[in-house]
């Protein structure tokens, strides 16, 4: 009997047997499931890997080089499990006061402007939507440059109050007014117009850019030297002091917004299908905004602008995985951990012993991705 006789004969046994058949198609879809998580974990595992590689270069490039072996040897040496000195002690100084803290640094900034970037595009179901385009990051930038020149004279009490934290606080208070305003501007019958979000976005950012402009002419040159340090990004200041800091800011929505992967999936239906399933679309998008300005507030508060990471990583896990956001939130975190690490690598290695800003960086990546995405947008018929 040829193969596609004996396919002929299955499928009318199965028809003849409608509980055969059944059980056919359960068994089907139990396969495509495991196939599914099994790919879903090795890009998991692959991203991970990548994330090390690239912590790992952080670590031993440089204007000090650090061998693979010297490093081993300087790791165990701290955590009390060796005794050998296979290192000098000008690489166990550059290790531990300025690449491990830079290098963690790097990490949760990324980790968290990605899965920033990420859950906004869920909750506003655009993929062109990212914290600096619709105003986040100019609204953090702004409120720091704003504690920077007037902090003394209209807010002491704050800053005697709140100390190292107060620039950080003045950037999430920033980053959360920008976003309500920018939702409130864009919502029409009860719903987000996505062209009336990136509108307002831009103006929000103008409004910013020029509010900032007017701190830059009336600040002195200690202050002037601040500001453009908020405004192209650099993890130049990186200490264990800012890895402290940053690190609540960021672990709270690294922890949280993955939880709320089944409320943004729902979203994806439309906010009344997702209400109809029992989410409170309300609550969702007040935790979702809340959650996404503080890892963005603080990320700026400590390095400045880095714009397009939240962008592009969450475009790119999309791409190698159409999958749903339980997969697409942690692997968006590990993906922009891993891209912030290289960008910074490259950003203090290219022109040594100078350094580029990292925001220069990631905008030049960054900006002919978005356009591609544009493109292939509007070649998909979905234009807004």
């Amino acid at each position: 009997m040829s193969i596609s006789a004996e396919l002929k004969r299955n499928e009318l046994q199965q028809e003849g047997n409608p509980t055969q058949g059944a059980l056919h198609a359960v068994n089907q879809l139990r396969a495509a499931h495991l196939s599914k998580a099994r790919k879903h974990r090795m890009l998991v595992i692959a991203l991970l890997g990548l994330l090390l590689v690239s912590m790992i270069a952080s670590l031993c490039i440089g204007a000090v080089e650090i061998s693979l072996a010297e490093l081993w040897s300087l790791i165990k040496f701290k955590l009390g499990l060796g005794q050998a000195h296979a290192f000098t002690q000008q690489q166990e100084v550059v290790f531990m006061k300025l690449r491990l803290p830079r290098v963690l640094l790097a990490g949760l900034v990324g980790a968290g402007l990605a899965i920033s970037g990420a859950s906004m595009q869920g909750l506003f179901r655009n993929p062109l939507a990212e914290p600096g385009l619709i105003g986040i990051s100019g609204g953090a930038s702004l409120f720091a440059v704003l504690m920077i020149v007037m902090g003394n004279k209209l807010f002491p009490a704050v800053l005697e109050y709140l100390g190292y934290y107060a620039l950080s606080v003045s950037a999430f208070v920033g980053a959360c007014l920008t976003t309500t305003a920018v939702y409130f501007i864009s919502v029409y019958r009860g719903k987000a117009v996505i062209s009336t979000l990136l509108l307002a976005g831009i103006a929000i950012n103008s409004l910013t850019g020029a509010v900032t402009g007017l701190m830059t002419y009336l600040s002195t040159d200690e202050q002037l030297r601040s500001i453009t340090f908020w405004s192209l990004g650099s993890l130049g200041g990186a200490n264990w002091n800012a890895v402290q800091v940053l690190l609540p800011f960021v672990l709270l929505p690294l922890f949280c917004l993955p939880l709320l992967s089944k409320s943004l999936n729902a979203l994806a239906l439309g906010e009344s299908q997702a209400t109809h399933m029992g989410i409170n679309v309300p609550l969702i998008k007040k935790l979702v905004i809340v959650l996404a300005t503080l890892a963005v507030g603080a990320s700026v508060a400590m390095c400045g602008m880095i714009g397009f990471v939240g962008l592009i990583v969450p475009h790119i896990i999309r791409k190698m995985a159409r999958a749903s956001h339980h997969v697409v939130l942690p692997c968006s975190a590990i993906l922009g951990a891993a891209v912030l690490s290289l960008a910074d690598l490259a950003a203090r290695t290219i022109v040594i012993p100078a350094e580029i800003p990292i925001g220069i960086l990631t905008a030049l990546i960054g900006v002919p991705i978005f356009i591609y995405i544009i493109f292939r947008e509007r070649r998909a018929g979905r234009v807004w």
